[in-house]
């Protein structure tokens, strides 16, 4: 069923496609129910009972996907429940923190939780870890970027989730923008001959070429790239690189890759790169510990 007009606003604000989000959100409904129904809740609970179930944080960290829950929420009640979201994606919470309250059938809100939970739970972890990692080089005028390691089929949101943390996004696919990498460079034959044949097919597009030197580095530079990667270097050729941008003058943005820890990263983030590129992000936060606890939905609720 169709999403809510201001649920459906609240989502393109978040430069979310509210239509992908439904069909996501169906297909995780109709996954956890396998063509059958949610036999506990049927058998325990009876079909006229309400409850109101509040999803409860945890843990210390960031939400992401506060408006997401509240799409499984209504597709799994059918449009009957009145949801009432306590916080707004990017804020950070403390154990305790309620994050939404639904009210509604019994049984549809116990269907609806693990899959809003899995959710909610995944991409407020991707948030938290980010704004850890954002945390970690403040003040130094470099970004904390994501990259293509995403799980498949929830990379929108899982960006999303990136840029509620206060990172910054990079490509969302292979055709926003080039990406020359080493395999690129030897089957075109060089850096110089690789980001020729991009610029002459797909003049439009930002390119970003891979450099494992700073030798690379110069060549990229010549050749005309837009951002350079910086590829498992070391503190030394970061700065290295960043001088020899400013040397030349240019604006091309270095973007330091490979290796990077939260250790290191305020370290890196001091030689002058413009981004740092995370993997981790998407590929490997922990779930931010999101709870439902339910409780009786009130005798004055329920005259209003």
């Amino acid at each position: 069923m169709s999403l809510p007009a201001a649920l459906d606003r609240r989502l393109a604000d978040a430069g979310l496609d509210a239509v992908a989000v439904e069909a996501l959100v169906a297909a995780a409904l109709a996954e956890d129910l396998a063509g059958g129904v949610d036999v506990t809740s049927v058998a325990v609970i009876a079909a006229d009972d309400e409850a109101v179930a509040d999803f409860v944080s945890r843990a210390h960290g960031v939400v992401a996907g506060v408006p997401i829950a509240s799409a499984v929420l209504w597709i799994a009640t059918g449009g009957v429940v009145d949801i009432d979201e306590s916080v707004v994606d990017g804020m950070r919470v403390e154990p305790g923190t309620v994050v939404l309250s639904a009210t509604g059938a019994t049984r549809s809100l116990l269907t609806a939780e693990r899959t809003a939970l899995n959710l909610l739970g995944h991409l407020s972890g991707i948030a938290t870890l980010t704004r850890t990692w954002v945390d970690a080089i403040a003040g130094s005028g470099a970004a904390i970027r994501d990259t293509r390691k995403t799980t498949p089929g929830l990379r929108a949101l899982e960006k999303y989730a990136v840029r509620c943390g206060g990172g910054v996004n990079h490509r969302m696919s292979l055709s926003d923008a080039a990406l020359i990498k080493d395999n690129h460079v030897v089957a075109a034959g060089g850096v110089a001959a690789a980001l020729r044949a991009v610029r002459a097919a797909f003049p439009q597009l930002l390119v970003e070429v891979e450099c494992d030197t700073v030798e690379q580095v110069g060549e990229a530079l010549e050749a005309g790239a837009d951002l350079i990667l910086l590829d498992n270097m070391s503190l030394e050729a970061m700065r290295a690189s960043v001088a020899k941008v400013a040397e030349r003058g240019s604006s091309c943005r270095l973007e330091a890759s490979g290796g990077l820890t939260l250790a290191s990263a305020a370290a890196v983030a001091a030689t002058g790169v413009d981004y740092l590129a995370v993997g981790a992000l998407t590929h490997s936060a922990p779930v931010l510990d999101i709870g439902v606890d339910l409780r009786a939905r009130s005798t004055d609720a329920a005259d209003d």
